[in-house]
């Protein structure tokens, strides 16, 4: 409704003499108590005036035909706009007492008699006038201090909200400062043990049962190097979106069923009650990462119970998906742990000496690999002390058909041993391959860098070359490519040694023209096994 910085004042009279003479008397003394004066000749133009303005005070005749002072008066005060006017009822002198209590029933906030003296008209006029001016002052301030109760009240917010934000991040950052002295603490563990096991070897007085069983930690804890190195990355590349699933039909009985077996062979489920229930279900993944979130799940289950505990694994289905649950007795997830037990770096009970051991990015690196998978991942826990279950959803797919019978591998024959040419940059690896080669009778060429390694080649024509993928001069993608054009050396056997062991990186490798894909570090078995020959050493229990 459109209003103005000075006060209205309504006269309302039937009478056009008697609006005449008070709307001039107003007038009088507009400019000098700051007001506005508007007339009506009836009830039903006031009504309509009062819906079009508002106004510090309505002086209104009770004696009008058709619709007279009271009944305007209630009409007005009926409307929520204008029902707190005050009226000034105009009325003879002489006016009995019950017209009087009527209009005061009717909401009157005053009287003027007729005749009106101009003074009191002024006095009374002047009143109404002032208490509207301080009634829009006081709405006003109102309105400046909603104003400013609702910016500070958004300044709160932002401050709330960047004080929450700052403890995030300092959560955050105090997480990551466990987990890299936890980081630190795990590969002191190994590398302390291959230390003093390769000291031990050297040692005058050591025979050869105890030289031995220092090859075999160092071996064992080499390998718990590489998986903490294979978690790490694995987990970056899943958080940046990087891995690529090679996907095919898997059956998840028979892939948690092998990974139980290596459990089973390496010790780690004995002083366990493993019940196991696997229900045949398929789903459409990639195998390896499968059998990650597999090994992952149970492998936490062991960490976490205690010798003599329980550990269920079950695989079934429910409506479209396929459920693998592990479910242990173990030490329990603390309720305030609980929602965040997928989230990275955390983990239970954080101390360098706890007996567990990890990084605690093995739930993180499933969560990441499930979700790849299109499925879901869930924690449950009554308490500490409680033990836990972990389910995983993946969607269900149908079983293949038939599955071709796998070609039987070829053994492979050579007479004598056949050359082998290792570019390697890194003078350690490069010599302590090449002497593991001579020792089982490798004929053996050295190259430290690409460019180098391929004009040896090109010379000197060996059966087998293994070339790093990060070299100086070009890399071994392109070492493979230049071989693989030429016809002297396209035939050449090529292996590829890389610390990158994703799906993409063996994509890359096989496109380069490299033959085999190997992931650093690579032990003497694997390297004669990707060499033609049987294993030479015994498999050892972790």
């Amino acid at each position: 409704m459109p209003t103005t910085d000075k006060p209205k004042i309504l006269v309302v009279n039937d009478d056009a003499a008697s609006l005449l003479a008070l709307t001039s008397l107003l007038d009088q003394w507009a400019t000098e108590t700051g007001y506005t004066v508007l007339a009506a000749r009836s009830g039903q133009e006031a009504l309509r005036q009062v819906l079009l303005h508002d106004f510090a005070v309505i002086i209104l005749d009770v004696n009008m035909p058709g619709m007279d002072g009271f009944e305007t008066a209630e009409a007005i005060h009926q409307r929520a706009r204008s029902a707190d006017i005050p009226i000034i009822f105009v009325t003879a002198f002489l006016a009995d007492e019950i017209d009087r209590l009527k209009a005061y029933q009717r909401g009157a906030a005053d009287f003027l008699f007729t005749p009106v003296i101009p003074q009191i008209l002024h006095a009374k006029v002047s009143v109404f006038v002032a208490l509207a001016n301080k009634n829009e002052q006081l709405r006003r301030q109102t309105e400046k201090l909603s104003q400013r109760t609702l910016e500070l009240t958004a300044t709160n917010e932002r401050l709330m909200s960047e004080i929450e934000e700052r403890q995030a991040a300092e959560r955050k950052s105090h997480a990551k400062d466990e987990f890299l002295a936890m980081l630190g603490h795990e590969l002191r563990n190994p590398l302390s043990a291959i230390s003093s096991a390769a000291a031990l070897i050297d040692m005058p007085g050591a025979h050869a049962e105890m030289g031995s069983r220092a090859r075999q930690i160092i071996q064992r804890q080499t390998q718990h190097l590489s998986r903490i190195v294979d978690d790490l990355l694995d987990l970056s590349r899943a958080m940046s979106g990087k891995i690529l699933l090679a996907r095919k039909p898997v059956d998840m009985a028979s892939l948690v069923g092998a990974c139980l077996d290596t459990f089973r062979a390496t010790g780690r489920t004995g002083g366990y009650r493993i019940n196991v229930d696997l229900a045949p279900n398929w789903v459409d993944g990639d195998p390896t990462r499968l059998e990650q979130i597999a090994t992952n799940l149970i492998d936490n289950a062991i960490k976490y119970t205690p010798a003599g505990g329980t550990i269920d694994i079950t695989i079934g289905a429910e409506g479209d998906e396929v459920l693998l649950c592990v479910r242990d007795t173990g030490v329990g997830i603390a309720p305030d742990l609980l929602p965040h037990v997928f989230d990275v770096f955390v983990q239970g009970s954080i101390s360098l000496d706890r007996a567990q051991g990890g990084l605690g990015i093995g739930l993180s690196l499933v969560r990441r690999l499930v979700e790849l998978h299109g499925g879901s991942v869930s924690a449950t826990s009554d308490g500490a002390g409680e033990g836990s279950a972990f389910a995983i959803r993946l969607p269900r797919a149908d079983a293949p058909q038939a599955a071709a019978a796998p070609q039987a591998a070829q053994p492979v024959t050579t007479a004598g041993k056949p050359a082998v040419l290792l570019i390697e940059d890194n003078e350690d690896g490069r010599e302590m391959m090449a002497t593991m080669l001579d020792v089982y009778g490798y004929p053996v060429l050295q190259s430290a860098d690409g460019l180098d390694g391929v004009d040896l080649a090109t010379a000197h024509l060996p059966n087998v070359a293994l070339v790093d993928i990060g070299l100086p001069g070009i890399d071994g993608y392109e070492v493979a490519r230049r071989l693989r054009a030429n016809p002297a050396t396209g035939a050449m056997r090529l292996i590829a040694l890389t610390g990158y062991g994703l799906a993409e990186d063996q994509r890359r490798v096989l496109e380069a023209g490299f033959d085999m894909h190997l992931v650093k570090p690579v032990d003497i078995a694997q390297l004669l096994g990707a060499l033609g020959e049987p294993s030479p050493l015994p498999a050892s229990a972790g």
